[in-house]
């Protein structure tokens, strides 16, 4: 668990690894009692090879079936190397920023996780991911919907929020979540000031609301005039956190500002591209270790920005299922069953990597190809929400599903 003394007893790695001035811990001992709960769930979309990013270096098979994209297993030294966790599982050397939070054990890891569907499309495995029900494509809304509508009041028009163009399948239903494409894309000045005390308030958006704001209903105003009111855009980031200039860390960015702004926050969704990896996805080095470079960053500064206030948010991180145990021609990976997920944050029963794992012996591949599944996602995303956003009856956000053993990776 992410208590306030555990952030103050991993301080000296985080800021050696993150650079934040020492006032970054000594906010945690004040940090305020009764917040309400977070969840922030970043979609890895296109598969990432978890074998990769989590690298099971203990396991003699995994070397053996990627000649050319194996990463090296930890070695004193060698800071181009997996970074060792556990004597078995190491981090991709582009996921470093990460490692203060594994070592403050506010980072864990569920490896072996997915889908107990069997598709390897992707536009079909996120649907099932993100509508928690695997197979059944007829679902109306997403879980995370449903879970929004589940969270006890009170409600803000803000309880769920996604950051892109669009409102994703998970957020889909109703609960009332908007997706936002920038939290400054109004900016009330000069003349428009007029027109508002003119024609009143919706004036002034009657025609870009629906770029910004992309909600299900009657809110939108509501929700435009409390981010107006809340002036949430013109927080800076804190304790000397620095964003990639990427889609992911600009979202991110966003979302700490949501977070930092009290607007009523509850659950915020993102994702990121580009993890589809057929052809050159590269080692320690190359087209992956670019995505995961900018990921580990991107998580870390947000948790570095958000300070104190990381004992009241969770960070889930997913994808619609793995890539294939052994290298193809094109030195990349094809389609494959499991893959790893990561939590970060308060609450997070951290510095372990949970689940069974299958091995990597061709007998003990899925269709004698795959990593396999031995943790079913609705399981650890139930976990989530039934103890960090307090959901009585977790199960019930999964349609068609009786519910699963506890990972216990959340206290």
């Amino acid at each position: 668990m992410l208590t306030r003394r555990a952030l103050l007893k991993g301080g000296a790695c985080a800021l050696a690894a993150v650079a934040a001035p020492p006032r970054f811990l000594a906010r945690a001992a004040a940090a305020a009692d009764g917040r309400r709960k977070v969840l922030v769930a970043v979609f890895q979309r296109g598969a990432v090879d978890g074998l990769s990013m989590i690298v099971p270096h203990g396991d003699r098979d995994y070397a053996a079936a990627r000649a050319a994209i194996a990463i090296r297993p930890p070695r004193a030294g060698d800071a181009g190397a997996a970074v060792d966790l556990d004597g078995f599982f190491g981090l991709h050397p582009a996921l470093a920023p990460l490692v203060p939070f594994w070592q403050s054990r506010a980072l864990a890891v569920v490896h072996a996780c997915g889908s107990p569907d069997k598709t390897r499309s992707h536009f079909d495995a996120q649907d099932y991911m993100e509508s928690g029900t695997p197979g059944v494509k007829s679902t109306p809304d997403g879980w995370l919907a449903r879970a929004a509508m589940t969270v006890p009041a009170p409600r803000s028009p803000f309880r769920a929020v996604a950051l892109g163009s669009t409102l994703p399948r998970v957020l889909r239903g109703d609960a009332g979540a908007i997706s936002l494409a920038s939290l400054d894309r109004f900016d009330v000045r000069g003349t428009a000031e007029a027109a508002v005390a003119r024609k009143g308030f919706e004036s002034l958006y009657e025609q870009g609301v629906h770029d910004l704001l992309h909600g299900t209903g009657r809110e939108t105003f509501e929700a435009v005039r409390m981010l107006k009111s809340a002036n949430a855009s013109r927080l800076a980031p804190a304790n000397g956190a620095e964003y990639p200039r990427s889609r992911l860390g600009e979202s991110l960015r966003q979302i700490a500002q949501l977070i930092r702004a009290d607007v009523g926050l509850e659950i915020a969704f993102t994702d990121a591209d580009g993890w589809d990896t057929h052809v050159g996805q590269g080692a320690e080095q190359g087209q992956l270790a670019n995505r995961l470079r900018d990921f580990g960053a991107s998580l870390a500064a947000f948790a570095q920005d958000l300070g104190d206030r990381m004992t009241d948010v969770v960070v889930l991180t997913m994808s619609e299922f793995g890539r294939t145990v052994a290298e193809n021609g094109n030195r990349g990976t094809d389609h494959g069953h499991a893959t790893a997920m990561l939590l970060l944050g308060g609450g997070v029963r951290g510095g372990t990597v949970y689940g069974r794992w299958p091995g990597l012996a061709r007998e003990r591949l899925y269709e004698g190809r795959d990593l396999a599944v031995t943790t079913d996602f609705r399981a650890l995303f139930g976990e989530v929400a039934g103890r960090h956003l307090a959901i009585a009856k977790p199960a019930t956000l999964f349609p068609g599903w009786s519910g699963g053993s506890a990972l216990g990776v959340l206290s």
